[in-house]
């Protein structure tokens, strides 16, 4: 499949904070709808870049493996971002499933944010030191190959306001962190669950320790834009576009099925 690179304009929108839900707004809630077969629908914006204007988000279970789907209007994984060609500023585009479940349940330090799974491209840094996404025997070299994330999520003043950034780890503070997390002061695991693109849709497929959390578990669907701080660090990695939110305002009325 050919890529083709999304130069990030100058101008972004930011993430509004749980608390200023009625940011993410798109004047058109009737539009948005759970579908019988339990996703999270929304309407095709022609004015959105195709491969983030989200039709579907859906996550469903068998057993300790729950996939999460995202359907586009356009080809999923078709855009990848501009290189800036240095950590600071780096920009990372992404598709993001905001859930209900607590931090703890992958490991993080609970209660302390908003858990999401994202699916993220980032040609200027590597942050699966684990995996070798290409194969080509070099861990380091992997960051503009889809891959997933964990991420804590909270509103972060430093990014703007009222936008949410991943949450820092201060200097001299260690909380709980998953076993994959990737050494980054900030609450992100490289747990090496394989985005799959097929047209339309991105689906990935995560294995939980304790099924029972899935249980009554909601979600949503987004796509967005990051970037990394010019100091790259406090914060080091902020929320800086939404191109599109399945449910039009972040109400995560998903339910795991």
């Amino acid at each position: 499949m050919t890529k083709t690179r999304l130069t990030l304009g100058a101008s972004f929108i930011a993430l509004a904070s749980l608390s200023c839900i009625p940011a993410f707004a798109d004047g058109n809630h009737d539009s948005h709808a759970v579908n019988q077969d339990g996703a999270v629908t929304s309407p095709t914006d022609a004015s959105k870049v195709a491969a983030f204007d989200i039709v579907a988000a859906h996550v469903h279970r068998d057993g300790r493996v729950a996939t999460f789907h995202m359907t586009m209007a356009g080809e999923a994984g078709s855009e990848t971002p501009e290189p800036a060609g240095s950590l600071g500023g780096a920009p990372v585009l992404s598709y993001v499933w905001p859930t209900s479940l607590d931090p703890a349940t992958v490991g993080f330090e609970g209660g302390t944010g908003i858990l999401a799974l994202a699916a993220t491209s980032h040609p200027d840094f590597d942050d699966t030191p684990l995996y070798d996404e290409d194969g080509d025997g070099n861990l380091t070299n992997d960051g503009a190959k889809w891959h997933s994330h964990w991420v804590v999520l909270t509103p972060t003043e430093e990014c703007g306001e009222g936008a949410l950034g991943v949450r820092d780890i201060p200097e001299g503070e260690t909380p709980a962190m998953p076993a994959t997390w990737p050494g980054l002061p900030i609450f992100i695991d490289s747990p090496g669950f394989t985005p799959v693109f097929d047209g339309p849709e991105v689906t990935i497929n995560v294995g939980f320790s304790d099924a029972a959390a899935l249980d009554g578990a909601s979600y949503d669907g987004v796509t967005s834009a990051l970037r990394v701080s010019a100091n790259v660090h406090a914060p080091l990695l902020c929320v800086v576009d939404v191109f599109d939110v399945a449910s039009g305002d972040l109400s995560l009325p998903g339910k795991v099925e």
